[in-house]
C-alpha cells in the first residue's frame, strides 16, 4: 500500500467520523427536550408545568442543551481559529491608527481566545509591541464581551435577531470605549514596567504547518478544557434559572425589572458588575428571566455587565493599570452597556 493511498484512506475515515459526530449532535439536540418530557411526564407521571417537577425538567433538558451548544460551537470556532494565531493578531494591530485600529481590534477580539483571566498578559504583550492604549482596550473589551460561547448560547436560546443585536452592541461598546480611552491620553496611568517590557524576536505564526488532524485535535482539546473550567458556573447558572422558571412569580420581575420601571437597566447593570460569572453561567439565568417577562434590553445589559465588568477582572488589571485608568475603563464601558439596554428596550 502506497503512502498516498494510506493518507487518502485516513482522510476519508476522518471526514466520515466527523460527519457521523455532526449527525449525532443534531439528533441529540433535536430530541433532547422531547426525551426529558417523555421521561418526567410519561415514565414518572409528573406534572412538569409547575413546582419542583417543572424545575427538575428545566434543569435536565437545559443542562444537556447548553452542553451540546457549547461543545459544538467551541469545536467549530477553535478549528476556524487555528488559522488565526495570537501572534498574527498582534501583527495585524501593530501600526494601525486610532479609529481603524479600534474597529479592527474589536473585530479580532471576537475570534481570538482571550477572556478576563488572560487580560494581564494580553495587555502587556499588546502595549509592549507598540499597539496604542485605546486600540488595546477595544480588543480587551470585545474579547470577553462578544465571545463564541455567548454567541452560541444566545443563538440557541433566543434566535438570530437578539444574537445579532448582542454582537453589534458589544462591538460598538468596545470600539467606542477604546476610542474614548485613547482620546483621554491616559498612557501615564499604565504601570511603568509594562512599557519597559521587551518582546524578543520576530512575530512567529504558531499556526503554520498544522494539519487537519492537528486542527481537529485542537478542537476536541478545547472543548474538554473549557467544559472542565466552566462546569460549576454552568450548573449554578442553570440551577438558578430552573428555580426562577419553576417557582419565581412573574409579577416580581415585572415590578422591579419590567418595562414600566425606568431604572430597570441601571439596576441590572449594578447587580451584574459584582456578580462574577461567564456567558455559560449567566445565560441560563437570562433565559429564565426572559421567560418571566424581563425586557431583552435589560437582560442584555445585565449579561454584558456580568461578563465584561467582573470584579476579578478589575483586580487582575490592577497589576498593570493605575486606579484612574481602571475607573475610566469601567465607567465608559458601563455607560455604553446602560445605553444599549435602554436603546434595545425602546426598539424591541
Amino acid at each position: 500500500m502506497t503512502t498516498q493511498t494510506s493518507s487518502a484512506r485516513a482522510a476519508t475515515r476522518r471526514w466520515m467520523l466527523l460527519g457521523a459526530a455532526a449527525l449525532g449532535w443534531v439528533a441529540a439536540y433535536a430530541l433532547n427536550e422531547v426525551a426529558w418530557t417523555w421521561l418526567y411526564r410519561t415514565v414518572l407521571g409528573l406534572d412538569i408545568t409547575t413546582g419542583l417537577a417543572s424545575m427538575l425538567h428545566f434543569f435536565s433538558y437545559d443542562t444537556v442543551k447548553i452542553t451540546l451548544l457549547l461543545s459544538g460551537i467551541i469545536f467549530v470556532v477553535t478549528v476556524l481559529r487555528s488559522f488565526m494565531s495570537i501572534e498574527r493578531t498582534r501583527a495585524l494591530l501593530g501600526g494601525k491608527r486610532e479609529g481603524v485600529g479600534n474597529v479592527l481590534a474589536a473585530s479580532l477580539g471576537v475570534v481570538t481566545p482571550f477572556c478576563s483571566c488572560s487580560a494581564v498578559p494580553a495587555f502587556i504583550g499588546f502595549v509592549a509591541s507598540g499597539i496604542p492604549l485605546g486600540v488595546t482596550m477595544s480588543f480587551l473589551i470585545a474579547s470577553p464581551l462578544v465571545n463564541e460561547v455567548a454567541i452560541a448560547l444566545l443563538l440557541g436560546l433566543f434566535g438570530i435577531g437578539p444574537t445579532l443585536l448582542y454582537v453589534v452592541a458589544g462591538l460598538v461598546i468596545a470600539i467606542g470605549a477604546g476610542m474614548v480611552i485613547g482620546r483621554l491620553r491616559l498612557e501615564d496611568q499604565v504601570e511603568p514596567f509594562v512599557y519597559e517590557t521587551r518582546l524578543r524576536g520576530q512575530v512567529i505564526d504558531s499556526t503554520a504547518g498544522l494539519t487537519w488532524d492537528d486542527r481537529l485535535a485542537m478542537g476536541r482539546e478545547e472543548v474538554a478544557s473549557i467544559l472542565r473550567k466552566i462546569w460549576p458556573y454552568l450548573l449554578v447558572g442553570i440551577g438558578l434559572g430552573a428555580v426562577i422558571h419553576g417557582w419565581a412569580p412573574a409579577d416580581f420581575f415585572a415590578r422591579y425589572a419590567g418595562p414600566d420601571n425606568p431604572f430597570a437597566v441601571l439596576v441590572a447593570v449594578g447587580i451584574g458588575v459584582p456578580l462574577y460569572s461567564n456567558a455559560a453561567g449567566i445565560l441560563p439565568l437570562v433565559d429564565a428571566l426572559y421567560a418571566k417577562g424581563m425586557p431583552m434590553g435589560t437582560l442584555l445589559a445585565f449579561m454584558m455587565a456580568t461578563v465584561a465588568l467582573s470584579l476579578p477582572e478589575m483586580i487582575l488589571l490592577r497589576r498593570v493599570l493605575k486606579p484612574r485608568l481602571i475607573a475610566t475603563f469601567a465607567a465608559v464601558t458601563a455607560l455604553g452597556i446602560v445605553a444599549v439596554g435602554y436603546i434595545f428596550n425602546a426598539i424591541l
